[in-house]
């Protein structure tokens, strides 16, 4: 089970929402490669970045925070981004930069063509991030729902072939009230491919939760507030995670 510390970026800076609320931000650093460089010392083997001003802009926008990240983790470990990437020359330009794994979200369920296509020419690079709510998808940083079954989009995206699913429960998001493991598990199990839990990793006991329901295909988790909080030690949470995958 892989805990990955999320960076997400709005105007430069490293902050936490609340429910995808772009105006309740939360400024946890002003520079993110220093606190790229933090999570690493303590142990993560993955990071998770999010271009939010991207998200809502549908274009990026943190490109210097973001490069001034890759050039500080530079090949230690793989880095995921997301935010607003919605052209095949904006994913090469990322990889080109040393993105490992490029996140396609709302773009994804508007045109999932471009999912496709994204599969086909960056395969093993695409992940795919799906939010919902009541198993219902949602868009556009949350702020429209959408018709959509979670699990009935993901396994049309898996024959894509997408490298992974991170699904996250947008009720729970930012509120440090827990996983949703039966959603999750139930994705999970409804896929070949990978789940990354995402929202609502609050506690070690979220993470214990996790790992007894990691043989279901969930591989990771994504976690931001906690440990930005000091609510949850990221060191002793990836470390028992490691114990407990290794029973």
């Amino acid at each position: 089970m892989l805990l990955i510390p999320a960076i997400d970026l709005k105007d430069g800076h490293c902050v936490r929402l609340k429910q995808g609320a772009m105006d309740d931000a939360t400024v946890f650093s002003e520079q993110p490669a220093a606190m790229a460089r933090h999570w690493i010392t303590l142990g993560a083997r993955r990071l998770h970045l999010v271009d939010l001003n991207g998200a809502f802009a549908g274009k990026p926008k943190n490109e210097s925070a973001i490069k001034a990240i890759l050039d500080e983790v530079g090949d230690e470990i793989p880095v995921q981004l997301g935010g607003g990437i919605r052209d095949l020359d904006t994913i090469e330009r990322c990889i080109d930069d040393g993105v490992s794994y490029i996140i396609i979200g709302t773009a994804a369920v508007k045109n999932p063509g471009f999912l496709h296509d994204a599969c086909t020419a960056f395969p093993g690079h695409i992940i795919v991030g799906l939010d919902a709510r009541d198993g219902k998808v949602a868009v556009d940083g949350w702020s429209k729902m959408t018709g959509h079954d979670v699990v009935d989009l993901a396994k049309k995206f898996e024959d894509y072939g997408v490298e992974a699913v991170i699904y996250t429960d947008i009720g729970r998001d930012g509120m440090m009230s827990g996983v949703n493991i039966e959603a999750t598990v139930a994705l999970a199990k409804s896929l070949r491919i990978p789940v990354i839990a995402s929202g609502g990793v609050a506690s070690l006991k979220d993470v214990k939760a996790l790992c007894e329901v990691a043989s279901e295909g969930i591989v990771g988790a994504i976690t931001g507030r906690a440990i930005y909080e000091g609510k949850l030690d990221f060191r002793k949470a990836q470390a028992e995670a490691d114990r407990l995958s290794a029973q």
